[in-house]
């Protein structure tokens, strides 16, 4: 295959370098990828040939600028990959994995390589070098040390062994978990059954069923988590155990896409290398090189956190089932599958709010332009344009193109908003090209979301949980466009896992601002803003219901920390059995309050890039409550304030420690009394 028929050999010709989609087909990955790994393993080659001493430009700056074939054809295919996933996408995927361990391990287990960098870190303080230069040579030292470089040939050989046994298996257990979730979409045959669903709801659910031959049916597809949206709408109650069964059996059902023995060798494998690489266990590998420090930390913060948020979901608990028993024909225990249901009543009652009902106030469009983008314009200066002349990946995804105050070009947003078959499940930001002074790359991001797709020519109308979704993810984005850094080892995202969530959780803030608010929380068919006393009691619902949320998500992250607490021989045999002592150990352990991820599809530490990091969350969230305080003490939507988030923290990347340039922009450390305010942990 030539140039001149791969459009991933050369740079692309299109506005800041985006892949050409449209001429790209699946057959053109693989040989964009072989070459990419000949090519840059060559320039490797050609760095550790080098006869003369390291030095910073022959070694770092070489190896920064190496792989920019590679770069191209994974940041184009792991897009697509993660929204597009058809068959035959899925079985590049496959392929691709163990090839892609073995060319990382190729550059980080490189003794040649490491000793030239090693060198240079010992010498650093003899080095003429500035700020990002320096974080550098200590980030790829430190990186190659934890990876293995250090270790003797055999110790390599069978890290390396690892490294692509484990890569494959997360293949297989994102491919388990989509096929699974596809397969587990509830089917409904009566409307009845779908009774509390809006007629935009039930629109989307025609569409899905006609989508899979289902004409004059309905279904319902899973979101990643536990629960379902539909769940605190639907008076049917056996409609609302079928969603929960379905969606608790994921992966764990004994057929092709069960995932508990892919799993549970992944996390015996993750244990193995750790032990290899000199740690006890997988998560103390992984937090040696977080902001936490250690797994120890980590247990603490959730161990003190699980005791308050337990308490208060017992006694949410307790409320909902005291309306169980005064509302309903004949009184029953509350479940699962009832909680959302119930929710919503004692919400009304307490705060006059249906949550429900806020829906036509939250039209996507208008989410989209007075509100996500707005506040951008408000705290940033920026400006958006849509290009329909650029086409994405998807003909779902939708290309924007970013500016400056002074109306320069910054980069482009590609936004993907609704779910599909070939869609994983949840909402990530990804970089589709990362900002780079070296290469003279501006950044291209992309936000993908799950929302059900309306009938042809309705509204998307969003939940307040999506439109937090969404504000979220453009905190990501906004990371990777305002990226401001020399070299592609720090750009954008590139981050501490335990510290990436913070710049996202920031940007929910404003969703609750009063004049954000007011700009594009209108009534799709009236125009009118949500009444101003309705606005009152939805802020002061912050903590409602935290009991439940605080505790769903703290099981989820105990779960992580759990199952790679796992040592060297030590395995899991039974994974129900494993998570149902480690829920009881932190005291999490309430059928009533499912885990929000269950092992066999908790895609963010099997897949994700999240193992033993799930913690990340409530660790980022005291650093965003905090500053959300700075905020308000300091005029909140301003330019000035925007300015100053921007430069001290979103723009340099990796390329500073980030509590440092935390303490730079807050003047001080986080404090945790804001967190625990507002996930009404504090009484």
């Amino acid at each position: 295959m030539t140039v001149e028929t791969n459009p991933l050999l050369q740079p692309s010709a299109l506005p800041y370098h985006l892949p050409d989609f449209a001429a790209i087909r699946p057959e053109h990955y693989l040989p964009a990828f072989r070459l990419g790994f000949e090519e840059q393993l060559s320039e490797i080659r050609q760095i550790t040939a080098t006869r003369s001493m390291p030095t910073f430009e022959n070694t770092m700056e070489a190896l920064e600028r190496s792989g920019a074939l590679l770069d191209r054809a994974a940041h184009a295919f792991y897009t697509v990959s993660s929204a597009d996933a058809t068959e035959a996408i899925q079985a590049i995927d496959e392929e691709l994995a163990p090839l892609m361990a073995a060319h990382r391990d190729a550059i980080l287990l490189d003794s040649a390589l490491y000793e030239r960098v090693s060198v240079l870190a010992e010498q650093l303080d003899e080095t003429p070098l500035d700020d990002e230069q320096r974080r550098l040579v200590q980030r790829w030292q430190r990186e190659m040390t934890l990876a293995g470089a250090a270790l003797d040939d055999e110790a390599k050989a069978r890290l390396t062994a690892l490294n692509q046994r484990l890569s494959t298996l997360s293949t297989t257990f994102e491919r388990n978990l989509l096929a699974d979730t596809n397969d587990l979409a509830v089917v409904f045959d009566d409307p009845a059954e779908l009774h509390g669903l809006s007629q935009g709801e039930l629109s989307a659910a025609a569409r899905a069923a006609a989508d899979r031959g289902l004409e004059g049916k309905l279904v319902l597809t899973l979101p990643l988590f536990t629960g379902h949206p539909a769940l605190a709408s639907l008076t049917d109650r056996e409609s609302r155990r079928r969603i929960m069964v379905a969606s608790l059996s994921r992966g764990s059902r004994g057929n092709a896409h069960d995932n508990r023995g892919v799993l549970a060798e992944i996390a015996a494998l993750r244990a193995q290398r750790a032990a290899l690489l000199g740690y006890p266990t997988h998560a103390a590998a992984v937090t040696a090189d977080e902001t936490a420090g250690s797994p120890e930390a980590v247990e603490r913060m959730l161990r003190d956190l699980a005791g308050p948020a337990s308490r208060n979901a017992a006694a949410e608990r307790a409320d909902r089932q005291e309306l169980i028993e005064a509302s309903a024909a004949q009184a029953f225990a509350l479940e699962a599958h009832d909680w959302a249901f119930y929710t919503e009543p004692l919400r009304t009652a307490r705060y006059d709010i249906d949550a429900a009902a806020l829906r036509p106030w939250f039209e996507a469009e208008r989410v989209l332009h007075d509100g996500v983008f707005a506040a951008a314009g408000r705290l940033y200066g920026l400006s958006f344009s849509e290009r329909t002349d650029l086409v994405a990946y998807h003909a779902d995804a939708r290309v924007f193109e970013v500016f400056e105050e002074d109306g320069s070009p910054l980069g482009l947003y590609v936004l993907d908003l609704y779910t599909r078959d070939s869609k994983r499940g949840g909402a990530w930001m990804n970089p589709i090209v990362s900002q780079s002074a070296l290469r003279g790359t501006r950044p291209v991001v992309a936000n993908n979301l799950n929302v059900a797709k309306p009938g042809a020519g309705e509204p998307t109308l969003l939940t307040l949980d999506e439109v937090t979704t969404l504000f979220h993810e453009f905190g990501h984005a906004l990371h990777g466009l305002f990226s401001h850094v020399t070299y592609p080892h720090f750009s954008g995202t590139n981050v501490f896992r335990d510290f990436v969530e913070f710049p996202s959780q920031v940007n929910e803030m404003w969703i609750l601002w009063p004049d954000v608010l007011d700009s594009y929380a209108r009534h799709h068919e009236t125009g009118e803003p949500l009444p101003a006393d309705l606005v009152d009691r939805l802020r002061a619902t912050e903590s409602f219901d935290q009991g439940h949320a605080t505790s769903e998500y703290l099981a989820a992250a105990w779960l992580d920390q759990a199952l790679h607490s796992l040592r060297a021989g030590e395995s899991v045999d039974d994974v129900a059995a494993f998570e149902a002592a480690a829920l009881a150990d932190i005291g999490l352990d309430h059928p009533a309050v499912p885990t929000r991820y269950s092992s066999p599809y908790f895609a963010h530490v099997f897949s994700g890039g999240y193992s033993a990091g799930y913690y990340s969350y409530i660790w980022s969230e005291v650093l965003d409550a905090d500053t959300v305080e700075w905020f308000r003490e300091n005029g909140g939507l301003t330019r000035e304030n925007g300015e100053r988030f921007r430069r001290r923290l979103l723009a340099v990347g990796g390329a500073r420690d980030p509590l440092e340039a935390y303490r730079d922009f807050r003047g001080r450390d986080a404090e945790i009394a804001p967190l625990l305010k507002r996930r009404g942990l504090d009484r």
